[in-house]
């Protein structure tokens, strides 16, 4: 099978190429830099120049592939704080491959996220977000549309990933927990820290989608967590040691200036289950977990 997938250079898509190849398939990759079309042409991967913007380029290298994995998004939009702009961006991505794909019963897995859908008790696969109007939920939106291509004989699916998708290298949430307690000389935590993140390591949430493209029904949900929850008390405690600074609580209204951009998602319970995952496409995560990663010392190489 030849798979088009964005975000073929980025955190997952660098994992997932490599598996892709190991289980016999060829991978076009999209790339937006020269350094991107560098690491994808390293990796084995064919190179198409482009962002998601260029939807003719998108629609004509969907049509000719067996199948879309789309794992990029137009994080710098969203980083900059224009989440809305990133997210149409994306929704009119989706729709170019839906076009694209539509009658041929080929698989497009997009990568999605779980933070916030079931507050309070374990979400499974069943569970759909409400859009609530708010700029975030368009991704909402655009995992349904997703889901209903399966109505247009698309073998559509979504993998919803947990916020955590960890790993050395990695440069998200764990990272940010930990430069924040470089930051503040304490690793700290908000209420109690019994709220918990689903985890999954990166290896593992790459062979998800490669499992999602081979072997998942049309319109089917998957869960790309490893583990349901982490105690965020847990993880702080473990960052706490390995930089030898106390672990402490950190009052709601003290949070911005501790946390920064992350005290959004440090509030949310969001346990995961994956049980309905591994009964569909037999996924079964075998990397590290989170807290055992952390022990590994490669979150706290850096001194930023």
């Amino acid at each position: 099978m030849r798979y088009f997938v964005t975000g073929a250079s980025g955190w997952i898509g660098s994992a997932l190429v490599p598996q892709l190849h190991d289980a016999g398939h060829q991978v076009v990759g999209l790339a937006r830099s020269d350094a991107s079309a560098a690491a994808l042409t390293t990796a084995g991967a064919e190179v198409v120049r482009g962002g998601l913007d260029d939807l003719g380029l998108l629609a004509e290298t969907a049509a000719a592939a067996d199948g879309v994995i789309h794992l990029a998004f137009r994080h710098d939009l969203a980083f900059s704080g224009d989440f809305a702009g990133a997210g149409a961006a994306d929704r009119r991505a989706v729709d170019t491959f839906g076009d694209a794909l539509a009658g041929t019963g080929r698989p497009f897995v997009l990568a999605n996220g779980v933070v916030g859908l079931a507050p309070g008790r374990v979400a499974t696969e069943r569970d759909m977000p409400v859009p609530d109007g708010s700029p975030a939920s368009v991704r909402a939106t655009t995992a349904r549309a997703v889901l209903d291509l399966a109505d247009r004989d698309v073998r559509s699916s979504v993998v919803r990933l947990s916020p955590t998708c960890h790993g050395e290298g990695d440069g998200g949430f764990l990272a940010a927990l930990v430069a924040a307690a470089r930051r503040g000389g304490f690793s700290g935590y908000l209420g109690d820290g019994t709220n918990r993140w689903p985890a999954v390591h990166r290896t593992d949430a790459a062979r998800l989608f490669l499992l999602a493209a081979e072997r998942a029904p049309a319109g089917s949900v998957l869960h790309g967590a490893a583990e349901e929850g982490v105690r965020l008390r847990d993880v702080a405690e473990v960052i706490g040691r390995h930089l030898d600074l106390p672990v402490r609580p950190v009052a709601a209204e003290d949070a911005a200036g501790h946390f920064t951009w992350l005290t959004p998602f440090l509030g949310l319970d969001s346990a995961i289950s994956h049980e309905l995952t591994t009964e569909l496409v037999g996924w079964r995560p075998t990397g590290p977990t989170l807290l055992e990663d952390l022990e590994k010392g490669h979150y706290f190489h850096a001194t930023a």
